[in-house]
């Protein structure tokens, strides 16, 4: 049913509700993206935000209220899940226990009809792929829960899905396991050459793995980008402040030229911010500044953006400044600490506060 031509997904104004009438939650409202082919593409939000219940919309496990859906150009609305070219990996690896490695592998090739020899031909060749294939007469229990997890990737991946999907599949694994597994992931979708679409609350592992990104909020799609475009070029505060760390200083602003602005913050600290949304002078909202692109400098009467160090935090190849500047906003600074530049100030010393050209983002919403 696959036309090769079209994008891998479409998805078109996409509507989920649970219940009806004045009692019915809207879990999706008018969610629209397009995934290529061969994309790495990241459903990101936190917990709640709708991100699953799209994903399970596209396999086939939750009916949609309104919009479409359209895989490789075919409308699939209708298909039951079994008849899609997708498959899931879930959290949990639901691998059979009374089977091998191998028979866990090559079960849904089975289940397709193909025979024992195929199957397990298959089945090997995608063990060794994901580095298991010394394992394959083991039982799931003897392995290790990364090792588990690699499993379930080489039992989805056995019988060539167009699209593989994955809901945070990396997130019962310990911080270095989920290290390692990321690197992996991104290996294997490149050496299979097929569509993954991967759900997380995680922004560092969606901003390390991802082609593009889709940030999702209550049930809304806020922002869809590459990793660079989202974190450096929030389209709104949410984004802004779930995507890594930043600063959002209230501010006016006094002049507007093309896609700059120049805005007021603090008592009197005039800055020149790109902007998120088309801006009138006098106009109001929140300067994104992100705490690695200000620097510390001692304080004189030439500088306008002043604050007072209240505390520092340690943190081995940086330290985290917190500051109060003249007007009472409080604002946080990371700093290498091969720069020695937050280390030589003292709490509650005066000191200038120096933002990259380019750092500062007008957000209007």
């Amino acid at each position: 049913m696959t036309n090769t031509s079209a994008s891998a997904l479409e998805v078109k104004n996409a509507v989920k509700i649970y219940g009806a009438g004045p009692t019915g939650v809207t879990a999706l409202n008018d969610v629209s993206i397009t995934v290529e082919n061969n994309e790495f593409f990241t459903l990101l939000g936190p917990s709640g935000c709708g991100k699953t219940t799209l994903l399970r919309m596209i396999a086939g496990f939750e009916t949609i209220t309104g919009g479409s859906i359209r895989l490789f150009g075919e409308n699939i609305e209708s298909l039951p899940a079994n008849k899609r070219p997708v498959n899931t990996v879930f959290q949990q690896y639901a691998l059979f226990p009374h089977m091998t490695v191998l028979q866990n592998v090559a079960f849904g090739l089975t289940m397709l009809g193909k025979s024992d020899t195929e199957s397990n031909s298959v089945a090997r060749r995608m063990l060794d792929m994901v580095q298991l294939g010394e394992f394959s007469d083991r039982k799931p229990t003897q392995l290790s829960g990364g090792q588990q997890q690699r499993v379930a990737l080489a039992r989805a991946l056995a019988p060539s899905p167009k699209l593989l999907l994955l809901d945070e599949p990396l997130s019962a694994l310990d911080l270095k396991l989920r290290h390692a597994m990321r690197v992996e992931l991104k290996q294997i979708q490149e050496e299979m050459g097929i569509t993954f679409i991967f759900v997380t609350h995680d922004q560092e592992e969606a901003l390390t793995m991802s082609d593009r990104i889709a940030v999702m909020s209550n049930g809304e799609l806020q922002q869809v980008g590459t990793g660079r475009q989202i974190y450096e070029e929030p389209g709104n505060r949410f984004v802004a402040d779930f995507i890594g760390e930043t600063n959002l200083l209230p501010a006016t602003v006094e002049s507007v030229n093309g896609g700059l602005a120049t805005c007021v913050i603090g008592n009197r600290a005039r800055l020149e911010c790109t902007l998120s949304d088309p801006v009138e002078q006098g106009g109001s909202g929140y300067v994104s500044i992100r705490p690695e692109r200000i620097s510390l400098a001692r304080a004189t009467a030439d500088h306008t953006l002043t604050g007072i160090v209240n505390r520092f935090v340690y943190l081995g190849t940086d330290t985290q400044c917190k500051l109060s500047l003249d007007d009472g906003t409080e604002i946080n600074i990371r700093v290498q600490n091969a720069h020695e530049s937050a280390t030589d100030l003292a709490v509650g010393e005066r000191t200038a506060i120096i933002i990259d050209q380019g750092a500062a983002r007008l957000l209007v919403n």
